[in-house]
């Protein structure tokens, strides 16, 4: 069998294969979002569609997803953060990265997911995109006028600053 394309270095069939056949449901918000990246990657409809909870559903969901399959390939899946979702929550939330090309080339779609239970089962409830987050510099910033740090006793930007 072959690695399953949600990268969880599981084979398909120990991973999202059965929760697409619909031979068990996902136990936690971790588990939907890779079999939903899973649907995405194999461009079947059907699992994104029931994984959708019922309140966010939209008449022509299913005509969106088919156009965007016919263009997006998607090549990986990175998920870079977790908040609950887990076997005894109701809800969770999940960043994530995945990575696409269309016929503009390679992209990108950064995320962060709610995952809401209802009756035992995990859905995909709403989204919306991350914060930024600042970066914040340890130690004071060199003006390039300023003697280089190194000691050599030349300014920064004839020195190290190049």
């Amino acid at each position: 069998m072959n690695q399953c394309p949600c990268g969880s270095d599981r084979t398909s069939g120990e991973c999202c294969q059965p929760l697409l056949d619909g031979v068990r449901e996902a136990r936690t918000a971790e588990e939907l979002l890779r079999a939903r990246y899973t649907s995405h990657y194999l461009k079947k409809t059907a699992y994104i569609l029931k994984t959708t909870h019922p309140d966010k559903r939209k008449p022509d969901d299913e005509t969106s997803y088919k156009k965007w399959f016919r263009t997006a390939n998607w090549t990986e899946l990175k998920i870079l953060d977790i908040q609950k979702g887990g076997l005894d929550d109701d809800e969770g939330q999940i960043e994530f990265v995945a990575h696409y090309t269309d016929q503009k080339g390679s992209d990108r779609h950064h995320e962060l997911s709610t995952f809401k239970k209802v009756n035992g089962q995990w859905y995909f409830y709403d989204s919306q995109t991350p914060k930024v987050k600042q970066y914040t510099r340890a130690e004071p910033k060199i003006g390039r006028n300023q003697p280089c740090p190194c000691g050599s006793g030349k300014k920064y930007k004839k020195c190290c600053g190049k």
